[in-house]
């Protein structure tokens, strides 16, 4: 069984987007490859992110993960907006889901801390329902 590519999309893939693909990658990887992307691309990715994945996690986003555009990953078989506060991506195709979360970028660690839980449980939750729908 090949695994399905689940794309996280955000306006500037620099935050929201980027921890997903990172937890996607941490807690899903024998069930979906994940892949992270932006109608618009950043220098780098949020320093905060980074910071706080590499304390939680012990992932550093940073030597695997960069900014890039919905057209530099592989075509996705699923395609998650993280939320149009930011204003709505625009990807040629409809998403199959919104997690409509709030972008940290700028807020408090604890803030920060919040979105980064809502991600780990909604890719747990999209690990879980690939599952079981490929038994």
């Amino acid at each position: 069984m090949s695994l399905k590519r689940v794309a996280f999309i955000c306006v500037h893939n620099s935050c929201r987007s980027q921890i997903a693909e990172a937890l996607g990658r941490h807690f899903a990887a024998d069930v979906f490859e994940s892949y992270s992307a932006g109608t618009e691309t950043k220098p780098q990715i949020d320093p905060d992110a980074v910071r706080l994945i590499k304390k939680l996690y012990g992932i550093d986003m940073e030597k695997t993960q960069y900014s890039k555009t919905f057209e530099a990953i592989p075509s996705p078989d699923i395609v998650i907006s993280m939320g149009c506060d930011a204003g709505c991506p625009f990807i040629g195709r409809e998403f199959d889901d919104n997690w409509g979360l709030p972008d940290p970028t700028g807020k408090s660690d604890e803030e920060f801390m919040s979105v980064i839980d809502m991600i780990r449980d909604n890719i747990l939750r999209l690990r879980d329902s690939i599952a079981q729908k490929s038994e």
